[in-house]
């Protein structure tokens, strides 16, 4: 593992192999006893994705708890959904996160960010520990309001575009004192499509969503932090746009067609991913773990800055053997020579 290799891969220069990380390892906690360490460190991983939202629970204000289906292995993530606080479309169109939730001051952010990336950088010297902020424009709204409100009120576009206007004042609140931090790069989440792709019309998201991007982006960019957008889903066709506000990389799931991301963006900005699908893995079918693994060193050479990850996650059920034949197998091809 090597910090060097996640810098160098976020800031394109050269590096003697593809730069690593995964999502979701510490769910495998037989897997973490038999490598005797911290997963991150055994499997060599250059980068950790970190997000952090701050000091404020929103919990004291309305959020919408849609609940959480059984992840780890025991069950004992499975939540069940609770009641939206939200009971007409028109509480939506008044919302205001500022107003809500409140937020601290700004200074106060600054140190309380700072001292978090000090602490944790300095309890992962071999990874790249990022900023960053999860609740961004629409994964705000959805946290807020659930999904059946926020569609509802996304039936109006004008008024709902001023809902998620207010939400990108609150994110970028966040992202102003992460500038004024010792991060090198952000993370900016936002799941603002699903796997078959955007669910509002393209030209809402490139007139409302977009533009917000943009101005939350300005003050990073002028700290010259690197901005690293992720998204659950499939996104590959904003990819220009977003990249037009000022992202240096994506990180996405399979289901985004690599072959294309790798042609337009494989010399320009940092790509976290792979064509590798967890599906695939917990499936047991390695020769087809393998293709995918094949296909995507292939095109992971090809470019600038790449740090190879499953992006949809390596989920408990997908067994240690699986684990294991995979790292085995990415070791031995992740060098670029």
């Amino acid at each position: 593992m090597s910090r060097k290799i996640g810098i160098d891969c976020i800031y394109l220069r050269p590096t003697q192999r593809l730069g690593h990380t995964e999502y979701s390892m510490g769910y495998h906690t037989t897997l973490a006893r038999k490598l005797g360490g911290r997963i991150e460190d055994a499997w060599e991983f250059d980068l950790l994705w970190c997000t952090h939202d701050g000091p404020v629970d929103w919990s004291k204000g309305r959020i919408t708890d849609m609940g959480h289906a059984e992840y780890a292995a025991d069950g004992s993530d499975r939540r069940e959904a609770r009641q939206c606080p939200f009971e007409d479309v028109e509480e939506v169109y008044e919302f205001d996160p500022c107003r809500e939730y409140g937020l601290p001051g700004h200074s106060e952010l600054v140190r309380y960010y700072e001292d978090w990336y000090q602490k944790t950088q300095a309890s992962c010297p071999n990874q790249v520990v990022t900023g960053g902020y999860y609740k961004t424009v629409v994964s705000g709204a959805i946290q807020t309001f659930g999904w059946d409100m926020l569609l509802l009120a996304a039936a109006d576009h004008r008024r709902f575009a001023r809902v998620l206007e207010r939400f990108g004042r609150y994110t970028r609140f966040y992202a102003e004192a992460w500038a004024e931090t010792s991060i090198e790069a952000y993370i900016q989440h936002d799941d603002m499509v699903w796997t078959q792709g955007p669910f509002l019309h393209p030209d809402f998201y490139r007139s409302v969503i977009f533009p917000l991007y943009r101005e939350m982006w300005k003050p990073l960019k002028k700290a010259g932090k690197k901005v690293l957008f992720c998204s659950d889903g499939t996104f590959d066709m904003f990819m220009r746009d977003i990249a037009e506000c000022g992202a240096d990389g994506f990180i996405f799931e399979p289901s985004n067609n690599l072959d294309e991301i790798v042609r337009q963006f494989g010399r320009t900005h940092c790509l976290v991913g792979s064509k590798v699908d967890c599906r695939t893995m917990a499936s047991g079918r390695w020769e087809e773990v393998k293709r995918q693994m094949d296909e995507t060193f292939s095109l992971a050479r090809q470019c600038a800055g790449f740090i190879w990850a499953v992006g949809n996650h390596i989920p408990a059920n997908v067994s240690d053997d699986m684990c294991e034949r995979y790292m085995e197998y990415l070791r031995a091809n992740w060098h670029r020579n």
